[in-house]
């Protein structure tokens, strides 16, 4: 992204004249009226909109490449997958954890954490990843997270022999407009205003940056596109202000060049990048056997998925259409698709791998993204979107049908893009790796803090029983086990025969 230029008249009848060009000067309709601070502030917005962009955004979005007319979706060969469930892979697992391990302690592996999302469904304005599943440590999604970085810099430093100081997993976290301040707030250790007195309280006994070194916490943002009316124009929220709405995971790819991380990436020698959502209070984050895994094969582009539970599940499939790696939403699949079994593993479905938006990328691959990051296809949604009229000269905020169209990048929409033999898929236990948080607690509900909370502390259980512990702590639900104290349930050695009576440990 070109750098800000100054508020000058010349600038701004420039930037005026771009639009003019694109059949979107429309926005400056009010630009006279506004005060100066207002023109100041409309000019700073519009500099990030480039015109031409957006009007080829909006033509791919209503001319959508065509698919082959017959469409051949088949399971990813077997040279490009892998299982933890498949016990012959076990010696194959201690080799990429190795080899995970060794790529961590040269310092070529980075984190990239989707973060942009609010707890709008959970009850807070609050970003995500600083909500409170009431584990007993009373530790967020983000401190979780935070502690198995420090871990496995511990754990690849131990097997370098270096000295902890001496190995950095740099975390780069994406957040959204209205998230990106709370999430440096949070992460600096102030308080938040969204928080309740308990959670912030919380959070001011812990730590700045939850024990990272602040230098290696990168917080980033997402971009933003305009809203277009049906007919592909730009929507205004006011006078001097573009409705805008995020633009999708698949945003990523454009914000990591606007924002510097890829230069930041490149000035530290990173070859290996690990991409997950915050929302997954399991995520093993910069997994050194997922790493080792796709490093090894040398792909581009790998990502995880877990075991589709039934033929029902909605959930979007990893597979193989018309010979290229892709994602296909259950909506697509016809029922005899999704109920097929695999002849080679009978009782399994033949399309199992569900997708969990947990991905690794080299970084060769996303640096050379270059204009492509342009050529995402964008997804339409039709909203109800409050926006200024410009005919009548009046904002319109009680809008009772769709009205416009906010347009959306998915993160996986370039997996098609690529080889098969560029390509990589790994399946993990659902039960170890995957609990999103997406809804509030309510009667059976799913996918929300107490399931959450439950995932982590089943998850402790087992490994401390697993260790040869006895977990006796009156609590129904498992055992928390810090990040700290184990990464994976490994290196426990020194609990058995221990009986555990507390919640937490």
């Amino acid at each position: 992204m070109a750098p800000p230029q100054q508020f000058t008249a010349a600038n701004v009848a420039a930037l005026k004249a771009k639009f003019e060009s694109a059949g979107q000067g429309h926005v400056f309709t009010f630009y006279s009226s506004l005060s100066d601070s207002e023109k100041e502030a409309f000019f700073a917005q519009l500099q990030k909109i480039d015109p031409a962009r957006i009007n080829k955004l909006w033509d791919l979005a209503q001319n959508p490449p065509k698919e082959p007319e017959n469409t051949v979706v088949e399971p990813l060969p077997e040279s490009a997958t892998a299982s933890v469930l498949d016990s012959k892979d076990e010696k194959d697992l201690e080799k990429w954890y190795n080899l995970g391990l060794d790529l961590i302690a040269k310092g070529e592996v980075a984190v990239i954490l989707l973060a942009g999302g609010q707890g709008t469904r959970l009850g807070s304005k609050a970003p995500k990843g600083a909500f409170n599943i009431q584990l007993s440590s009373k530790k967020t999604l983000f401190h979780i997270q935070a502690e198995r970085i420090l871990k496995i810099q511990e754990l690849a430093a131990e097997k370098a022999d270096k000295k902890k100081s001496e190995v950095v997993v740099p975390w780069y976290v994406m957040t959204s407009g209205p998230t990106r301040a709370m999430t440096e707030k949070f992460f600096k250790k102030e308080r938040l205003a969204e928080l309740s007195d308990e959670d912030n309280e919380a959070r001011a006994q812990g730590t700045p940056y939850f024990g990272l070194e602040e230098e290696n916490v990168k917080i980033f943002e997402q971009g933003v596109l305009p809203c277009y009316d049906f007919n592909g124009k730009i929507m205004l929220a006011s006078k001097g202000e573009v409705a805008v709405a995020p633009d999708g995971n698949g945003g990523i790819y454009k914000a990591l060049q606007d924002e510097g991380v890829l230069d930041d990436m490149r000035k530290r020698g990173i070859k290996h990048v690990h991409a997950y959502c915050v929302d997954n209070c399991l995520a093993k984050v910069a997994d050194p056997v997922f790493i080792g895994f796709a490093a090894e094969k040398q792909v581009k582009i790998a990502t995880k998925v877990v075991r589709k539970r039934n033929a029902t599940e909605s959930v979007g499939l990893i597979l193989s259409k018309n010979g290229r790696p892709d994602v296909v939403e259950y909506s697509e699949i016809d029922k005899e698709t999704a109920e097929a079994e695999d002849p080679k593993h009978p009782g399994l479905l033949k399309f199992r791998a569900a997708n969990i938006v947990n991905h690794y990328y080299s970084f060769e691959y996303l640096d050379g993204m270059g204009d492509k990051v342009n050529a995402l296809p964008p997804h339409i949604a039709k909203k109800k979107i409050p926006f200024f009229d410009v005919e009548k000269g009046e904002a319109v905020t009680n809008v009772t049908k769709p009205n416009g169209i906010k347009l959306e990048q998915f993160v996986f929409d370039n997996f098609k893009w690529l080889d098969l033999s560029e390509f990589a898929c790994f399946e993990v236990k659902r039960e170890d790796e995957f609990s999103p948080l997406k809804n509030a607690d309510a009667a059976g509900a799913e996918d929300c803090p107490t399931t959450s909370r439950q995932h982590i502390k089943a998850q402790g259980k087992r490994w401390a029983e697993e260790a040869g512990a006895t977990v006796k702590n009156g609590d129904d639900e498992g055992l928390e086990v810090s990040p700290l104290t184990s990464y994976d349930g490994k290196k426990l050695e020194g609990w058995k025969g221990k009986e555990i009576t507390e919640s937490a440990i």
